[in-house]
């Protein structure tokens, strides 16, 4: 029943028994009643993230904004400008087209993160914005995403800046704290020392989350294929465009939605539960 929900449109007034429940346990809770918190949009997101079982979604809502309080560093400002070098340096990209299951699939090049320059928590905010922006799509909603990060280029500098706490946090993202459903994860040309850093970040991960972390070392342009068949740039096997057009793609989007995310980030500020 929950898959057949959240296969509606957002306007269907059978979703409308489900969000009421979600919107009184808000208010009762001490959310704020106005704006775009409580909108049937944004809390749609965190019942198609959970197939709609209230409890499951109610927990999330709950620690979407626990998280935030709790990480004002990464979460209180989401103003593009803050990681443009970032994005520039062409750390993120986002495929064009989704994938055979229809996820969105981003791709993240750990060489052109300068851990001299940028910290972890800037390269967070970098898939905090990512996700506030593509979250947004209804499609993304249902199908969630899938993510491959490029090792290649991991130097201790990276591994240094990702401490236990750190490592907590992005655990707590990947498992109940976003309203996306975490489909895959997949690394390549993953050095010996990243092991570690991933040791680190395991135990606070939830055993879904753990089967779906694909490690492909090197050797990963055929296996990498099975799953992103045609979709995938040049530089990983495909043939249709370059790492550098999505990266470019990606951040003229992000600029393009400076606006809106300077409103979330407010927004974030005001709330409470």
């Amino acid at each position: 029943a929950g898959l057949q929900l959240s296969a509606l449109p957002d306007h269907s007034p059978l979703l409308q028994p489900s969000l009421a429940e979600l919107r009184r346990r808000a208010r009762a809770a001490g959310a704020p009643l106005a704006g775009r918190l409580l909108s049937d949009a944004f809390l749609l997101r965190f019942l198609r993230a959970r197939d709609f079982d209230l409890d499951l979604a109610w927990r999330l809502l709950k620690n979407y904004f626990k998280w935030r309080a709790e990480c004002p560093e990464i979460s209180a400002d989401l103003h593009p400008r803050s990681i443009l070098g970032l994005l520039k340096a062409g750390y993120v990209g986002v495929l064009r087209a989704r994938d055979p299951t229809g996820s969105k699939v981003l791709i993240y090049r750990i060489a052109h993160w300068d851990p001299k320059v940028f910290t972890a928590y800037d390269a967070f905010r970098v898939s905090l914005i990512t996700s506030e922006l593509i979250v947004q799509e209804i499609e993304t909603q249902r199908n969630g995403i899938k993510a491959v990060f490029d090792l290649e280029g991991w130097q201790f500098a990276h591994a240094f800046q990702i401490t236990p706490s750190v490592a907590k946090r992005i655990a707590a993202v990947l498992t109940d704290s976003f309203p996306l459903k975490v489909r895959g994860i997949h690394l390549i040309n993953e050095p010996i020392i990243f092991h570690a850093v991933f040791s680190m970040i395991k135990p606070f991960l939830t055993e879904k989350i753990k089967e779906r972390i694909h490690m492909h070392g090197d050797n990963y342009k055929q296996s990498l294929l099975q799953y992103f068949p045609d979709i995938l740039p040049l530089e990983y096997g495909g043939e249709e465009y370059s790492m550098e057009d999505i990266c470019q793609e990606w951040t003229n989007f992000i600029m393009k939605s400076e606006n809106y995310l300077s409103s979330i980030s407010q927004t974030v500020k005001e709330e409470v539960i």
